[in-house]
């Protein structure tokens, strides 16, 4: 209890909306562990496997369907479990990954049953792959909708929780600036765990090592002098696309 016998604040939520089962390990799986070692809860609402688009080597193996569905599963909940986070699928089909009403309107309930502080989705561009943009698009959407009394469904309206876009697998062709860099080194081991849980995605360990070292070398650059920063230092890279409301410059 907190003084007065008052009840104990809820702990903050953090909400992940990704288009496929493995983005939010790449993308913010920093974030996430960070949260997660605070005491947040986190939840990662996955709109689909990846099943078609993002599993090359089961496809080459001879896999079915259904049985690529179940290994991303797998690999995606052993994944939340390294970083401390809740993991919901919403089974939508990628490649393409269509937005509907009833997707829109489940994301919807997940915002209210949540009620998220802070949410991480993917920028709103991405020439290589249009299944990011669409979750881009309906993550906001839901957030905006949430937040209408008038809109119909299960639980209370939210606030407007901020929004941070995670950075793409070819930022220079998104239009991806690094506008928040967040230091993640304290829990960049295990990252680097849940990463390796996603084995139909072992081209991606290294590259995503290397861009934590990048951003590191960018976070230390633009940290000033004297914050003691290790030449380990890992970071991710984010970029808002609504302003940040604040009573200091800082």
């Amino acid at each position: 209890m907190t003084p007065g016998n008052a009840p104990a604040p809820p702990p903050r939520s953090t909400l992940v909306v990704t288009a496929h089962a493995g983005d939010f390990v790449w993308r913010a799986g920093g974030a996430v562990a960070l949260a997660a070692a605070r005491g947040e809860k986190v939840t990662l609402a996955c709109l689909t496997f990846g099943e078609r688009g993002e599993s090359a080597a089961a496809w080459r193996e001879g896999r079915t369907l259904e049985e690529i569905k179940a290994i991303r599963r797998d690999e995606a909940e052993r994944a939340a479990a390294v970083l401390g986070a809740e993991v919901l699928f919403f089974d939508a089909g990628d490649y393409p990954l269509v937005p509907t009403a009833e997707l829109t309107d489940r994301l919807v309930a997940v915002y209210r049953a949540t009620r998220p502080d802070v949410v991480l989705t993917h920028p709103a561009e991405d020439p290589y792959n249009g299944d990011h943009p669409a979750a881009h698009r309906m993550a906001l959407e839901a957030r905006v909708l949430a937040q209408a009394v008038g809109y119909p469904g299960e639980g209370d309206v939210i606030g407007a929780p901020p929004v941070f876009l995670f950075e793409p697998h070819q930022p220079e062709m998104s239009g991806f600036r690094p506008e928040v860099l967040l230091d993640i080194t304290e829990v960049w081991e295990t990252k680097r765990a849940a990463m390796e849980c996603l084995v139909a995605q072992r081209h991606l360990w290294s590259y995503y090592t290397d861009l934590a070292v990048r951003r590191g070398v960018q976070l230390r650059r633009n940290a000033g002098p004297n914050l003691g920063l290790a030449h380990t230092t890992k970071a991710e890279a984010f970029m808002r696309p609504f302003p940040q409301i604040t009573k200091e410059l800082a």
